[in-house]
This record gives structure tokens, sequence and C-alpha cells, in this order.
């Protein structure tokens, strides 16, 4: 099995540079779904890391219950109601969708999933959105294969969808989970793995070790990132390798003391050292 190290690559560059004389929706519409009152907090992280990829306008689409919450603590972030999704859905301009930080676990999620997929975009499927199909994985791999699709799940996540392929071995579990999910599948942790048309890990060695990254909401904040560069034209191979080493590279940056809030504020500096 050919595993390639996720490193810096400059290929990357054009990602995230903007051409003048364009306009935001040359940059990429993003959608990032939000859960009811009270769990709102990981959609933003997620909608805020878009936006700091470089994502030219990003949308939260919430229940009526989270609406006030959510207004109360956005700005450049754009918000519409959930029962707007099937219009929104249709706007092309819209590249890429998050689904599942803070959504809740349940029937809702799932139905909210399909929808998704079924509209054709880039999509990274994390958290609830993953936990909504433990039940019945076979349920979501039938959505997921053939789609421009990133999955973020950790262990836990992984093993309730994959239950029967060992983890002992992450590369070659994700491998197999990603033949069968017919998507790339990014599997969470100190060794990060991303299988898709190729099989990538980043910080084999230690060599780049972001041990700050275990806080709450870090997680969401990748899931954002990952999304953020979807819309900017990446493949969904390429985002999520990009987006693990961008996500570990603002954490080294900050060090010690370091909260998921603060992550999408220092992707400037991950882009100031590399591209300028």
């Amino acid at each position: 099995m050919s595993l390639t190290p996720i490193t810096y690559d400059l290929s990357w560059a054009a990602l995230l540079s903007k051409d003048t004389g364009q306009h935001k929706f040359n940059h990429g519409s993003v959608l990032v779904l939000s859960g009811p009152m009270g769990r709102s907090g990981a959609a933003r992280l997620a909608a805020r890391a878009a936006l700091r990829t470089g994502a030219g306008l990003v949308t939260l689409v919430a229940p009526p219950s989270s609406m006030a919450e959510i207004a109360a603590q956005i700005t450049a972030v754009m918000l519409r109601p959930l029962v707007e999704l099937s219009e929104l859905l249709s706007d092309s301009r819209v590249a890429s969708i998050c689904v599942g930080p803070g959504f809740g676990v349940g029937a809702d999620c799932r139905d909210v999933v399909a929808q998704v997929l079924a509209a054709g975009r880039g999509v990274v499927l994390d958290a609830d959105a993953l936990s909504s199909f433990a039940d019945a994985p076979e349920d979501l791999l039938a959505l997921t294969r053939g789609t421009k699709t990133v999955l973020t799940p950790h262990e836990g996540e992984f093993a309730r969808l994959f239950p029967d392929l060992d983890l002992s071995d992450r590369v070659a579990a994700c491998a197999k989970a990603a033949d069968r999910a017919g998507c790339v599948v990014l599997l969470k942790g100190p060794a990060t793995v991303v299988c898709g048309d190729r099989h990538a890990i980043h910080n084999p060695d230690g060599g780049r070790d972001a041990p700050w990254l275990a806080t709450a909401g870090s997680g969401d904040v990748l899931a954002g990132i990952i999304t953020g560069l979807l819309a900017r034209g990446a493949d969904a191979q390429l985002a999520g390798e990009a987006g693990v080493w961008l996500h570990a590279e603002a954490a080294r940056i900050f060090g010690p003391g370091l909260i998921a809030e603060d992550l999408p504020e220092l992707l400037h500096k991950v882009f100031a050292s590399r591209y300028i």
C-alpha cells in the first residue's frame, strides 16, 4: 500500500489566492448547518473556519430555536433558516456544505444528509452526521458512493460506521472504509489518515506534533477548513490533506493554551508564512 506523508504542497497556494476583479461568489459559497439553541457553537466554529480559509460567502443554516443565539454571535457569516434549505441548495453558486457539528443525532439529521448529498456539491460529514447512521451505516455508505464527500470520523465514530474493520492498523482500516464509502475518509487522531484516490498520513513520526488540538471544538474547525477548501475548488482528497496540515500548523503556531476559537484566527499566519 502506497502511503504519502502529508506535508506542505505548493499547489495549495492556488486554492488560497484570490484574483483581482472577482467577487465573493467566484471564491465559493458555503453552507454550514447548525443545530438547536445551546448547540450552535460547533457550527459557528466550522463557519468561521470556512470563511478564514477563503470561502467568499459562508451561511449558517439553522432551526428557529437557535436563530437568535447565532445572530448575536456572528458578523461576516450569513444566517438563514433551515426551512429554506431546499431553496439554498437550488442555488448553483453554493459550492460546498458542512453537516454534523452540533446538529443533533437522529432521523432529522439523516434526512438532511440525504438531501445535501443528493445536491451534488462538495460535502463534509462530521460528528452528528456520522453518529446518526450508527445503527444503519450501510444507509450512509449507499448515499456517499461516487460523491465529492469527506467523512471525518474520530475512532469512536469510525468504529460505529465500520465495526468489522480493525483499527490496530489505522491506514489499512481507513483505506478499506474509503473503498466502501466511495468517497474520502479522514480518520482523525494523533496520526491522521486521509484515504481516497491515494492514502496519506499526517505526522506519522511525531515531527509535526500538535497535541494542543486535543481540545473541544477543534474537530469542528477542521470540518470548516475542509469545507472552505472544497468551496475554493479543491477535490475531496486534496481538501482533506490540506485541511489537516493547515489545522495542525495553526495549532503549532499557538502552542499551549490553545482553544478551538483560536484556530480560525491563526490561519492567516499560516498562510503568510507560506504564500507572502
